[in-house]
């Protein structure tokens, strides 16, 4: 009973994690400190998109290069609990730091430095959380933790967004003083996404720790992990399975996370929402979205990982092709709402499927190349979204490339097979 407990309270403090984390996403990277970097800092919203996607790619350039390593360098030392409590201080810390970033376009720089720092941190301490799954969920419940974390994340970054609209966004005049002509009220978003952090996220650094056991020193944990990663790569041609999902997860990736990026920015500028009825709007995607993460974990575990992300991309194929053809408000919402459903399915079953596919003394260096494949090409997306739209002069055409990129990775995932049903 014991020990029943114990692992009912590793199960809870490591998916509360996604609930802490998934307010940096949801408040910074998506709904309000993007949209007010491109309205209020930047001199005008082309430039501010612009720059938030060179941003954007600079921070997937650096995952990319650290990510492996890390995770490699984590698996060789026993250290991913210490990793991952030393980005989600970066985390923090650099999301509290864009408070200081006034609506000028002075501040552009300064802002787009914060929110990439930050951005990294995110990134790489996903990698060592990620890599902690397996030592929390047996095989067979895999797939509804991983969900349950997904789900949870999609609450905390809901309630996180609804507290922003509620307390510091609508408030006119701010019961505690904030000063609307700097857009106070906006920035201490990320003074809240900040404390947030820190007040939900350490859990997880308690509950779960390391696997015991003498740790080797830095510089040999380095060695050792360089070498982990080198031979990694060169398994991936003598494994064809973990190959090819590596590829289908970067094209499919790519198209979430441009579609993540630039949602607000078409409901805005296609339908003429305005800020709070994009807050309402990304509450709702929240709802949707953590309802059809928790749902989809039990049917996951019934139809394998492979299925359920195949399922995921082709019910977004489906109503993101409405989405482009919708013409009225209500439509846009109905069938974005209904599309954000396989938002967190399609991510938590990813998850699921690379702890099955990777070794467990292995795992943090298979999540490092995992967080790699989400990142390496992460400027794809938005540079094919920005180079159709103005070459075509329509929103609706440069969101299209979004389903081109889901399309590629469905393809590809169709030829891997799922080790736990073959």
């Amino acid at each position: 009973m014991t020990g029943h407990r114990g692992e009912t309270r590793r199960i809870w403090a490591w998916a509360f994690y996604d609930w802490a984390n998934s307010a940096f996403p949801t408040v910074v990277s998506t709904f309000v400190i993007a949209a007010y970097f491109a309205q209020g800092i930047a001199p005008d919203p082309a430039t501010g998109q612009a720059a938030w996607g060179w941003m954007q790619s600079a921070a997937g350039f650096g995952v990319a290069l650290l990510s492996p390593l890390l995770g490699a360098l984590a698996d060789a030392g026993g250290r991913r609990r210490l990793m991952l409590g030393f980005f989600t201080l970066l985390l923090s810390a650099s999301t509290a730091m864009i408070w200081f970033a006034k609506p000028d376009p002075a501040f552009m720089t300064y802002a787009l430095v914060c929110v990439g720092l930050a951005t990294i941190a995110f990134e790489l301490g996903t990698v060592f959380y990620n890599a902690m799954l397996p030592s929390v969920a047996t095989p067979e419940r895999i797939g509804r933790v991983s969900g349950l974390g997904w789900g949870l994340g999609y609450a905390g970054g809901l309630v996180c967004l609804a507290l922003c609209l509620v307390l510091l966004v609508q408030p006119n005049p701010s019961p505690i003083g904030l000063d609307r002509g700097q857009a106070e009220h906006v920035r201490a978003a990320a003074l809240l996404v900040a404390a947030w952090l820190l007040v939900f996220g350490w859990p997880v650094l308690v509950a779960v720790p390391d696997a015991p056991g003498p740790k080797p020193g830095w510089g040999e944990a380095a060695r050792k992990g360089l070498g982990e990663i080198v031979a990694l790569v060169r398994t991936l041609p003598r494994n064809p399975s973990l190959a090819r999902f590596i590829l289908a997860r970067l094209f499919y990736t790519d198209g979430l996370n441009t579609l993540f990026a630039f949602g607000a920015i078409y409901a805005a500028g296609v339908f003429g929402m305005g800020i709070d009825r994009i807050l309402l709007f990304g509450i709702a995607m929240n709802v949707t979205a953590g309802l059809g993460a928790a749902g989809f974990a039990l049917v996951e575990d019934r139809i394998g990982s492979r299925q359920m992300v195949l399922l995921a991309l082709a019910a977004m194929l489906v109503f993101g092709t409405g989405l482009l053809l919708a013409t009225t408000e209500l439509g846009f919402w109905v069938l974005a709402l209904s599309l954000g459903l396989f938002f967190g399915p399609a991510q938590a079953a990813s998850r699921t499927f690379m702890a099955r596919l990777a070794p467990p003394e292995e795992m943090a260096a298979h999540f490092g190349l995992f967080a790699l494949s989400g990142r390496i090409t992460g400027f794809l997306g938005p540079a094919a979204l920005a180079a159709v739209t103005t070459a075509t002069g329509s929103q609706r055409l440069g969101m299209a490339t979004v389903l081109v990129f889901l399309g590629v990775g469905a393809a590809i995932l169709l030829t891997v097979r799922d080790p736990v049903r073959r």
